[in-house]
């Protein structure tokens, strides 16, 4: 492409876009024009691709609304998306998920890595750390059982009312 072309697309790019993959359940705010009135409109799903590069790069999102499959694809860098939210990040080994679309029910969720850092003691932080050291070391990862609370003493079921 020419010099000219790849500044336009450049100027076009827009700033804090979150990373999202393929198997994330993302909350898209987009404004949707209604005449005179313009509203923010809460697309929540799965992305199930991403394809593109650059300006033109755009993504897909499937929802289940009322028994029924819908899919949306939205361009990334569009000035009609207010905000994407990241709600869950997906353990999934593929880059473009349409076998989701001949699921329904159970078997089409999928497996969520768990993110939550910020009530995370500031203790189990630094073993994080240390587990990843000793990954980046090639050295044996090995995990030391935690002791369990001790069973609370059991209560004896409450006596019927016995009539005579």
């Amino acid at each position: 492409m020419s010099k000219i072309i790849d500044q336009l697309e450049r100027e076009q790019l827009r700033d804090g876009i979150p990373r999202f993959k393929a198997g994330d359940t993302v909350r898209v705010h987009f404004q949707v024009i209604e005449g005179e009135r313009r509203r923010l409109q809460v697309f929540e799903g799965v992305v199930i691709k991403r394809q593109g590069k650059g300006a033109r790069e755009t993504f897909t999102v499937r929802k289940q609304s009322f028994g029924v499959g819908v899919e949306r694809t939205f361009p990334l860098h569009s000035p009609k998306i207010e905000r994407i939210e990241v709600a869950a990040v997906g353990d999934v080994n593929r880059a473009k998920l349409y076998y989701l679309r001949g699921r329904v029910g159970k078997k089409a969720r999928i497996r969520e890595i768990r993110q939550d850092r910020s009530k995370v003691p500031a203790v189990e932080a630094t073993q994080d750390v240390e587990v990843s050291e000793q990954a980046a070391a090639g050295q044996p990862i090995v995990e030391e059982p935690v002791a369990e609370a001790a069973p609370e003493a059991e209560l004896e079921p409450a006596e019927v009312g016995a009539e005579s």
